[in-house]
């Protein structure tokens, strides 16, 4: 008797294009448009309940920026991950535990760290960090195991493609000819075009704070975060002092604005570059076509500041490898270069990619080459080149774009920063969100001072693991019924900064398969199906839908945050640069680990905490740490205040007194909100970082 699914398979394989040369359409129970991470754990979903499903992928590859140089997973708590997305990363513990997997360098002499990941012999054996290609043969070979049938490189046709017969889409045809009718149908892309084509709703933009009651939404001109903007003051003119002269490249026109008002603004895309130092595998930077050393003006003049941060978001991967990501005031992040990609044609988005492409390969070029560069980090940048064996069908270049945002729906239900800050509960979760909310920046402009700024940069730490809600993947009723939408959720600009980490996408992909199955079972409207009965049926495949962070004994050397008085973050909640290393060797720390510099890389990492505080005041800044006589004696500690910044050195070799976890770093004035940030530079000996506490003083 042939099964369900090689009868899928061999209908896609084999009868497809023959239909396709018909005219007639393919049908399948579910129908993904998408080839990103939440395309093939819907895929995998909907098969492993028994229906018909098919994956569209407008891409050659799979797994979208999984796959695509996005290595160093932004994972927040990942106690929050569950389900096939994290069977997906210890899949990819799997992999690396083959010899043959090291081909560059010894298992042994890898430390898997990141943020928000466990050593390599995590107790459920996952792994969080990894190359491109592995990623990719964990995709393909999931599908593969199943018969998945995938159509790659189809590109949906947005002007006649989508045929609806009242609420419910019919079919959806690709601009090749080949059409494809479903039950139900997930976008799973990270541009949301069959929601668009579809008549969905939807917003492109920052929304002001006061449409859904936020505070870090709109325009954050005054805010600036320690890694992205120009910490001394930079000339935007080509002649220095001469507005008549010009700005330089890259330099909006408009005014600051006003703090958290609108505008159709989105924040910086770049690619996830996978570079390595290791010469039998490197390829020296190569000039490309067009290419301009006056782009890069700007990036002699943050030079020439005495700024020297190039190097520290080179964040290693297995096999002598990087996951190379932006960082600094001017980097491969190109600033308000993207903004009409959401709902631009193919063309005008592949002519954007392709000056992506120029911005950033010419960035790389001009470090290792150019006179002008100063000389450390010009010579250090030449050791530096692409990846022989990653993206080999693509010059060695990702083949995604980082579409950190595009369109995002207007749905049943939108989450906000309300939901992220925990001041309203998520009524009906289908997934975790825990990561900070997080936004790149999306413009250059001048200052009234006649100096140069970023804005839009924001990394703020929710108040632990909130709920997405089953609203924010399904239309309103009245424009979608059987539609599922896991990537471009509903969701606020600063919400979305949160949720948009490629775990929560391959949560949110699973769960959206599951409602549509169940739906498809009910013969119900997505918006109309039960939804305890998704629950039961998530729970049961593993997903995690409520906090699982633990409360500890009392004596037990892990501190539940949950605990202690006042503001407290752990080391999950910080913005980290560089490779930080899990541990919970030494008692006492808060949660169930701390992290620590491996006493290497000084001057290369740092841990950032941004708080919000219940009122404005003097707090106490607390600083906890596992102290050891191998610790470092200096620590340098920022606080970020509103009288400034102060700068206090903190001994890690001496014993912390407050609840054996805390030492005092004095008193501040804070608004509503701080910065901690603390730093390995000039320290000799392991620094620590555990987690912060800010205290209410009394008032006098």
């Amino acid at each position: 008797m042939i099964s369900l699914r090689f009868a899928a398979f061999f209908f896609a394989a084999f009868l497809c294009p023959m239909l396709a040369a018909l005219g007639e359409p393919q049908r399948f129970d579910v129908v993904i448009y998408g080839g990103t991470s939440a395309a093939v754990t819907a895929a995998v979903q909907a098969d492993k309940m028994g229906k018909t499903v098919i994956v569209i992928s407008p891409d050659s590859h799979l797994g979208g920026l999984s796959s695509g140089g996005l290595g160093f997973t932004d994972s927040g708590n990942t106690r929050t991950i569950g389900g096939l997305a994290r069977e997906f990363y210890q899949r990819v513990y799997a992999a690396y535990q083959k010899d043959e997997t090291w081909r560059w360098e010894k298992r042994a002499g890898y430390a898997n760290v990141g943020q928000g990941t466990k050593a390599m012999l995590h107790d459920d054996k996952t792994m969080w960090i990894f190359e491109p290609h592995i990623a990719e043969g964990v995709f393909d070979a999931w599908i593969g195991e199943r018969k998945i049938p995938v159509v790659r490189s189809a590109l949906l046709d947005r002007q006649n493609g989508v045929k609806k017969d009242g609420t419910r889409i019919v079919s959806i045809s690709t601009l090749d000819g080949q059409t494809f009718a479903g039950g139900v149908f997930i976008d799973a892309t990270y541009e949301g075009d069959l929601m668009a084509a579809a008549g969905v709703d939807y917003h492109v933009g920052r929304e002001s704070n006061k449409r859904y009651g936020e505070t870090w939404n709109g325009n954050q001109v005054g805010v600036l975060h320690h890694a992205h903007f120009f910490k001394k003051p930079v000339d935007p003119y080509v002649i220095p002092g001469d507005p008549k002269s010009g700005r330089l490249k890259f330099i909006d026109d408009s005014k600051p604005g006003v703090r958290g008002e609108a505008d159709r603004r989105i924040q910086a895309y770049c690619f996830r570059m996978c570079l390595t130092d290791h010469a039998p595998n490197r390829i020296p930077f190569q000039k490309p076509e067009g290419y301009d050393p006056n782009d890069y003006e700007l990036y002699i003049r943050v030079f020439q500041t005495g700024w020297r941060e190039t190097f520290h978001k080179f964040d290693r991967i297995p096999n002598r490898k990087t996951d190379t990501n932006n960082h600094g005031p001017f980097a491969t992040d190109f600033i308000g270069m993207n903004y009409d990609y959401p709902e631009a044609s193919y063309e005008r988005r592949k002519e954007i990619i392709a000056e992506h492409t120029r911005y950033q390969q010419g960035l790389m070029y001009f470090l290792a080459n150019e006179e002008r560069v100063p000389a450390d980090v010009r010579e250090k940048m030449s050791r530096w080149g692409l990846a022989k064996d990653e993206f080999k069908d693509n010059g060695h270049w990702p083949h995604q774009i980082y579409v950190r945002e595009a369109r995002r729906m207007l749905g049943e239900y939108v989450v906000t920063e309300l939901d992220c800050m925990a001041k309203r509960r998520c009524p009906k979760p289908v997934g975790l969100g825990s990561y900070a909310l997080d936004s790149h920046n999306v413009r250059r402009y001048i200052t009234p001072e006649g100096t140069v700024q970023n804005e839009g940069d924001i990394g703020v730490s929710p108040r632990g693991a909130y709920g997405i809600d089953f609203g924010s993947i399904v239309p309103k009723r009245e424009q979608c019924s059987n539609l599922l939408v896991p990537v471009c959720v509903s969701s606020s600009h600063i919400a979305f900064g949160s949720i948009r980490m490629e775990p929560v996408f391959m949560v949110l992909g699973q769960s959206a398969a599951t409602a549509a199955v169940l739906a498809l079972d009910e013969n119900v409207e997505v918006q109309k199906l039960d939804y305890e009965k998704l629950r039961k049926r998530l729970l049961a495949d593993g997903q995690r839908l409520a906090d699982p962070r633990p409360l500890f004994a009392k004596n037990s050397p892990h501190v539940d945050r949950r605990t202690l008085k006042g503001v407290v973050l752990d080391n999950d909640e910080a913005k980290l640069t560089g490779a930080w290393k899990h541990s919970a060797a030494t008692p006492r720390h808060v949660g169930t680990d701390y992290l620590h510099d491996g006493d290497e890389g000084k001057g290369e990492k740092s841990a950032e905490w941004t708080f919000r505080l219940p009122e404005p005041g003097k707090y106490e800044v607390r600083l906890a740490y596992s102290a050891n006589e191998n610790r470092a004696k200096s620590v340098p500690v920022r606080i970020l205040h509103l009288d400034g910044e102060s700068i206090v050195r903190v001994d890690q070799t001496k014993q912390p007194v407050f609840e054996k976890l805390f030492i005092s770093a004095g008193i501040f004035s804070f608004g509503e909100t701080g910065k901690v940030i603390l730093s390995n530079a000039g320290t000799s000996g392991h620094v620590i970082v555990d987690a912060v506490q800010l205290l209410k003083h009394p008032a006098k």
